[in-house]
């Protein structure tokens, strides 16, 4: 019976994601290219959210649709994820922000907007709020790109994490050459690269992962995202200075990528997760109305892991900047 159960519930979960599975609006953002924005609900504010580095709106599919119930809700795909067009340029800060308000305005979504982002796309809306700060009400930093994590959070684990970055950034050359010779001739260095999406989210949106991620375009997006991450913390550093009276949620891990699992936490790992702690929590300088939590249970992906937590600290912020 229990197994019968979990069938369900996943077929229940995987049709839902499969609204997340074909474009919706491809709209012009300029030069004839277009993005992927996807829009549910209805009301005031509008919450928009950006996924973290190299994947698409399709990352809050257990989210969008919670926040849906109460609100109007977009999740849109950046230059060269998803269903929208490779740009000319890497995906830095400036240039999402730039990209999201043009596809906003194309679509007629005006706002205000309560921006949500996770990691990379963390530091997305905070630059569209510095930009836009008419039109945002409010920011959900679910464990948000901090411009100085990098050298941070390398002192507080002895150098290593610029060798796991360096490990990423071969990753992807490795995968993007895998993709320009085709995935379909070698099934192992699809697995090590794309992984089996058709299992964990199913068959609709799973095989529109697979196809995407099997892409050289993906792979030619992902490496420029990813190789110009010091050049969006150097953009967001530019631009930092608090955010006022706004509502911010900062949501950060309970649980550390780089834990042992079945072993007791290490000293070093606890003084890293320390530094990641002390880092989100800073956030919390940039508003009177700030708070910082930390979700038991939870990864850096915490839209994957908990994604209830997600929606029910937009909902928080929704409740706050209604009348």
């Amino acid at each position: 019976m229990k197994a019968v159960l979990m069938v369900l519930a996943l077929s229940s979960g995987w049709a839902a994601a499969s609204d997340f599975a074909v474009p919706h609006q491809l709209l012009d953002v300029g030069g004839g290219r277009k993005m992927n924005l996807y829009c549910t609900g209805s009301g005031a504010p509008t919450v928009v959210f950006d996924a973290p580095a190299g994947d698409a709106g399709w990352a809050w599919h257990r989210v969008q649709p919670a926040v849906a119930k109460h609100t109007r809700a977009c999740i849109f795909d950046r230059a060269g994820f998803g269903f929208s067009d490779p740009s000319s340029q890497p995906n830095t800060a400036e240039s999402v922000a730039a990209d999201l308000h043009a596809l906003l305005q194309a679509a007629g979504e005006k706002g205000p907007y309560i921006m949500v982002g996770n990691s990379l796309g963390g530091a997305n809306v905070q630059v569209y709020a510095y930009r836009h700060p008419q039109l945002v009400q409010g920011l959900v930093l679910v464990e948000a790109q901090h411009e100085d994590e990098t050298e941070r959070l390398n002192r507080a684990s002895g150098g290593k994490i610029k060798q796991i970055y360096a490990m990423y950034e071969a990753q992807n050359k490795y995968c993007l050459d895998a993709a320009e010779q085709g995935f379909a001739s070698d099934g192992e260095k699809q697995k090590q690269c794309i992984g089996e999406p058709l299992q964990n989210y199913g068959p609709q949106l799973g095989a529109a992962i697979l196809a995407s991620e099997s892409k050289p375009s993906y792979w030619h997006a992902k490496s420029s995202e990813y190789n110009a991450m010091a050049t969006s913390d150097a953009q967001l550093r530019a631009l930092r200075r608090p955010f006022g009276d706004i509502p911010v949620l900062v949501l950060t891990r309970g649980v550390s990528p780089y834990a042992v699992p079945g072993q007791p936490q290490s000293a070093a790992n606890k003084a890293f997760e320390d530094e990641n702690v002390a880092i989100q929590k800073e956030f919390t300088r940039l508003s009177s109305r700030a708070v910082q939590r930390v979700i038991a249970g939870a990864g850096h992906a915490i839209q994957a892991d908990k994604p209830e937590a997600v929606a029910d600290a937009v909902l928080e912020v929704l409740k706050q900047v209604r009348p």
